[in-house]
């Protein structure tokens, strides 16, 4: 169960990542997601890895359940730019924006605070 809520949140981080630049993403291949480090930017996260280029940072939430008619909401995201290392570093905060740092049961918890957890993931391409 919580590898595929972590395989969905993967995807919708790709078509976040796809929808976020008015190009749709380009370069000389396939572009590439990365979970980001709460401590770094994700121009610097990019930097590192064949996939110099970050595109964009997106954060994701996808909320549990069917929809059941067209008003209430089913997600949450936020682009927070390449340059933004981490609005808080205390480590509670991180672990709610940081996949690599949350628990295991980070994606399909019935904890109240946990499942408000909006992770965030670096869009990054080659050059």
């Amino acid at each position: 169960e919580q590898d595929l809520g972590w395989q969905v949140i993967h995807t919708a981080a790709a078509a976040a990542c796809r929808g976020s630049i008015e190009s749709g993403g380009h370069g000389p291949g396939i572009n590439r997601v990365f979970a980001k480090d709460s401590t770094r930017s994700c121009n610097d996260l990019c930097a590192d890895t064949p996939f110099t280029a970050c595109d964009a940072e997106v954060a994701l939430q996808g909320l549990p359940g069917k929809a059941r008619s067209y008003t209430p909401r089913v997600g949450l995201y936020y682009n927070f730019g390449c340059s933004s290392q981490g609005e808080n570093i205390d480590n509670w905060v991180n672990k709610r924006f940081d996949e690599v740092k949350a628990g295991e049961d980070g994606m399909v918890t019935t904890d109240a605070v946990q499942s408000r957890n909006l992770y965030r993931y670096c869009c990054c391409r080659k050059r």
